[in-house]
């Protein structure tokens, strides 16, 4: 038992664990979204989220030493949200004729998203820190994460809401979009990416690559709206 102990000790200090164990938590747990037909409830990033906080828990591992290794996938943000002009330039006649329904949908979208969220924490007296980490929470945690430390707020918090915004998102935004009768693909992804960001995105590749393609679009657009009129909407809140 000593043996295994030591072991674990070895182990739990280098990165490659905690890296490997993050990719291998996701890779589990989209076998177990496949299985369920890709249910709602079944996202595979909250499932990993759950499963890697029941291994930290479980192993009393602090945060820090599990971010040395999860870090690498953190790097990889920076990239990928780079690589969202691809679908831009591949949809890019799509997006031309349909131009001003999505800047207006963009815009809509990317203003009732950042008023809302700083609207309620205010009424309810959040300090101004708690709404600077609040306000970008509807973009790519790259971008968020940037925006709200140039502003004040905390990036833990602003992760933690940014990926709360993107689970909850991706589980609601098919029922919902089912329900009120938009079945058009391309509509269902730019509202899923415009929602929910990097997971919205996933999901919606899930459910069709012209809906992927159109949530990657509206995630891109909606970081650089987002981080433009963050700083305009604190201002008019008095902060």
């Amino acid at each position: 038992m000593s043996g295994l102990s030591g072991l674990w000790v070895y182990l739990a200090a280098s990165p490659l664990l905690w890296l490997t164990a993050t990719l291998a938590a996701y890779v589990l747990a989209d076998r177990v979204s496949a299985a369920c037909g890709r249910h709602p409830l079944a996202n595979p990033v909250l499932l990993a989220v759950g499963l890697l906080a029941a291994v930290l828990l479980t192993t009393g591992t602090p945060y820090p030493t599990y971010f040395q290794g999860a870090q690498f996938v953190h790097f990889l943000l920076g990239p990928a949200t780079v690589a969202l002009a691809v679908p831009l330039w591949r949809n890019r006649r799509e997006v031309a004729q349909a131009l001003l329904p999505l800047l207006a949908a963009l815009l809509a979208g990317s203003v009732t998203a950042v008023v809302s969220a700083v609207g309620i924490a205010w009424a309810f007296g959040a300090p101004a820190p708690v709404l600077a980490a609040i306000a970008p929470k509807s973009v790519t945690a790259a971008i968020a994460m940037g925006v709200a430390s140039q502003l004040g707020g905390d990036p833990a918090l602003t992760a933690t809401l940014v990926i709360s915004t993107g689970i909850l998102g991706a589980m609601m935004a098919w029922p919902l979009l089912g329900a009120l009768g938009v079945r058009d693909p391309a509509a269902r992804g730019f509202a899923a990416g415009l929602a929910a960001h990097g997971i919205g995105t996933a999901r919606a590749f899930q459910a069709d690559p012209v809906a992927g393609s159109f949530a990657g679009i509206a995630m891109g657009l909606n970081g650089v709206v987002t981080a433009a009129i963050v700083p305009v909407v604190l201002r008019l809140f008095g902060l």
